[in-house]
């Protein structure tokens, strides 16, 4: 415990560790809204997040196996979360004719009006970002971008669809300039993106 980042002693000495118990903060807020929301409407947490992920995503990536994997979750876990969806009439289901036990999931119109409005649970969070200048902003997504590629490559989170990890992304050798090789163009750091939709990562080509 002598060099947690939750021993007082060692952290307040420590700006490494002041930076990680910030970030547990933070995910402790994103809990709070959450629930908060969740109460509001009669949902559980994860079944906001998979309702909000199905109103922004494509078909391709709205199946059982794509979203176990985007939430770190097994195949049964989000089967039962769809189930209770389908039974609230937030969602319907459209079977493949290949394969009749795949399927694709679609928001009901039901849900799709529901999904607008629980899509703001995070604005509380915006808020401050809102006011912070470009320059720090830009710092800010940079550091977390080096953050989320680090988690992913270490095997803490899965899928990752943000330009770190696109084969379609290249930078100079300090990683500071960088190029989508799909749009043909520069990105300023602000331009990089967290997720994008014609994502394809290293590995898949």
């Amino acid at each position: 415990m002598k060099n947690s980042v939750f021993n007082l002693d060692h952290q307040n000495s420590n700006i490494e560790s002041k930076i990680v118990v910030s970030l547990e903060r933070l995910s402790q807020a994103f809990r709070v809204l959450l629930w908060n929301e969740s109460k509001a409407f009669s949902l559980s947490p994860i079944q906001i997040q998979v309702m909000i992920f199905l109103y922004t995503h494509s078909p391709e990536k709205r199946k059982v196996s794509y979203l176990a994997e985007e939430f770190n979750m097994t195949k049964s876990t989000i089967s039962d979360t769809i189930k209770t969806l389908e039974q609230k009439l937030l969602i319907k289901k459209e079977f493949e004719q290949e394969d009749t036990r795949s399927y694709i999931i679609h928001l009901s119109k039901k849900g799709k009006q529901l999904t607008e409005k629980i899509s703001f649970f995070s604005q509380q969070i915006q808020t401050p970002i809102d006011l912070m200048t470009s320059d720090d902003k830009e710092n800010l997504l940079l550091s977390l971008l080096n953050i989320i590629k680090h988690l992913n490559t270490s095997g803490v989170i899965s899928i990752q669809r943000m330009c770190y990890s696109c084969n379609f992304y290249s930078s100079d050798y300090r990683g500071k300039k960088h190029y989508c090789k799909l749009l043909k163009t520069k990105l300023a750091d602000k331009e990089l993106r967290v997720d994008c939709p014609e994502h394809i990562t290293v590995e898949a080509v």
